[in-house]
């Protein structure tokens, strides 16, 4: 699989995984807040909280990197 398939899959995974707990967990808590409200309110946070991958080209070749705000700096995955 190549690499920015890989991060795309990745992203994605992030964000549905956090966007999911957010979601049902804001209904649990606020239940007579509109169901749009949440889900926006879930989208933007999830935006925040979810770890970015991205495709680097260093020495020639392709590297996945992910940047996260809880840990400091880039981590190379691979």
């Amino acid at each position: 699989m190549k690499p920015k398939t890989k991060a795309f899959i990745y992203n994605l995974l992030g964000f549905v995984g956090i966007f999911l707990i957010l979601r049902f967990g804001l209904m649990f808590l606020f239940p007579s807040i509109s169901h749009l409200i949440l889900v926006l309110i879930a989208a933007f946070a999830s935006s925040i909280l979810a770890p970015k991958f991205a495709v680097v080209e260093q020495g020639g070749k392709e590297q996945l990197k992910m940047k996260w705000i809880f840990i400091k700096g880039f981590k190379d995955i691979n």
